[in-house]
């Protein structure tokens, strides 16, 4: 079986499939499975794919906001990575202001960012004023 058969079985039966969940796991580079497994059928975090989600930064920020439905101090270094999910951690995640240490790096993507994550952190600035 693939992942998506693995996923597909188990929303349409609406329940998990702990037997088959490590073909979902065994692709340690690919987080979507383990993201909308833990979404979708679990409802709720799954520990086992945590380290999975956390190779990707959207994943990342996904799981924080929509699993979580909180901080998520595991995923916040690859999340300040990108301004554009650290934005958007900020606005549906922390509710406010990043943790120091993301809102530092969001300075530092206002410094030396491209066009495109300076206007993510621009967003991020009018956002907390």
């Amino acid at each position: 079986m693939t992942p998506d058969q693995v996923y597909s079985k188990a929303l349409q039966a609406g329940k998990r499939f702990p037997e088959l969940e490590n073909i979902i796991l065994a692709q340690e580079h690919w987080p979507h499975y383990s993201f909308v497994y833990a979404k979708n059928v679990i409802k709720g975090r799954w520990k086992k794919a945590e380290d999975i989600i956390l190779t990707d930064v959207l994943y990342s920020y996904l799981y924080a906001r929509d699993i979580i439905k909180g901080r998520w101090l595991e995923a916040e270094d690859i999340i300040m990575t990108h301004p554009q999910y650290a934005y958007l951690y900020a606005l549906y995640v922390t509710k406010g202001k990043l943790p120091d240490k993301m809102h530092n790096m969001m300075i530092l993507h206002a410094i030396s960012g491209g066009r495109a994550a300076l206007e993510h952190v621009e967003d991020y600035f009018e956002y907390i004023k």
